[in-house]
Formats: structure tokens, sequence, C-alpha cells
């Protein structure tokens, strides 16, 4: 039995908001929420929709939701950063973030 390989979007919307989604079929994904058959957060609100993915080289269900999770964490302007700079390695950017972001708070009077 063959593994899916698992894929993280980011979606932009009309209002520039951007949603975190997974899917096993990056090709057909965005089009399903184009269709109302998505996530409810996307529902009503204007598009056009901007697809992003991100590689995520992961055939485990889990390990991508968790890089999902972190994703949806992140603030806008991190973001933002993540679709400039496009990681050849999520896990590792995300990594990174995170002690970045443990530093700071260990760092605050």
């Amino acid at each position: 039995m063959m593994k899916k390989h698992w894929s993280i979007y980011l979606i932009r919307n009309g209002q520039n908001a951007l949603y975190t989604g997974i899917t096993t079929d990056i090709a057909r994904r965005p089009q399903q929420h184009l269709l109302g058959k998505g996530a409810k957060a996307l529902r009503g609100k204007p598009p056009p929709f901007i697809s992003l993915p991100m590689p995520t080289n992961k055939s485990f269900r889990g390990i991508v939701i968790s890089l999902e999770y972190q994703i949806k964490h992140l603030t806008k302007a991190q973001k933002e950063q993540l679709i400039a700079d496009q990681p050849l390695d999520l896990a590792d950017y995300l990594a990174k973030l995170a002690i970045i972001k443990i530093r700071r708070k260990i760092n605050q009077p």
C-alpha cells in the first residue's frame, strides 16, 4: 500500500486573510474551497483565492497536522515571511522560529 503524501497550503482570500490547511491533493483542494466544500473560515469570503503550497515531503498525517498547527499560531507577519522564504524544510524553519520565540521570552524584563 502506497503512503499518501500530505501537503500544507495557505490560501489568501480577497480580504488578504491567510488560511492554512492540509491535503493529499494540492491541485484539487483549493478548487473545493472555491466551491464552498471547504473550511467554514473561507465561506462567504470574497475570492480570488491564491493557493500557496508549502513543501513538506511528509507521508505521516500526524506530522503534517503538527506543522499546520504551528503555522496557524504564527503571526500574520511571520506567515508572510514564511511565504516569502519558501523554505525547503518546513519543520526546520518552524523549529528555528520557536527557538527565537523562546529566547525572546527568556530575555524579557
